[in-house]
């Protein structure tokens, strides 16, 4: 038979509950940084969240991103690496969408970063924080 008739089974999106707050983080005091930057997707960044910071279990978190518990603990190692070789190297690390969709819709100020809902009433979408309307989409 042949390999090639056979495709791979299509990802599920992963449910991310708040994007990540940044955009990227670059190593400080260190002028030898090396290579390309470390995409961290939005969906490691809930991994790494859930697991570390809210200290849930596997299973827990699993239920919250909408995955299995192996599919959890596959894409919380994938994070866990990334971090590391970005510390150990030196590189950047970039918040980048990947294979996800936000539990609600998110807006970004431009002025100041904050990042927040979409409210269900307003017509315009000014930032909550500095009253900017120079705002955009959590993509």
């Amino acid at each position: 038979m042949n390999n090639s008739s056979f495709m791979a089974r299509p990802k599920s999106l992963r449910k991310v509950v708040k994007p990540p707050g940044f955009k990227g983080y670059k190593p400080y005091g260190n002028q030898n940084a090396s290579g390309s930057p470390v995409e961290l997707l939005y969906e490691e960044y809930e991994a790494l969240k859930l697991a570390d910071f809210d200290l849930m279990n596997h299973l827990e978190a699993s239920r919250v991103m909408g995955v299995s518990r192996a599919t959890f603990a596959r894409i919380y190692e994938r994070a866990r690496r990334k971090v590391a070789l970005a510390l150990v190297e030196v590189k950047e690390i970039k918040a980048v969408y990947g294979h996800a969709y936000l539990d609600k819709s998110w807006l970004i100020c431009n002025n100041c970063n904050a990042r927040f809902t979409i409210p269900q009433t307003a017509s315009e979408h000014n930032c909550p924080v500095c009253r900017s309307s120079n705002v955009e989409a959590v993509k």
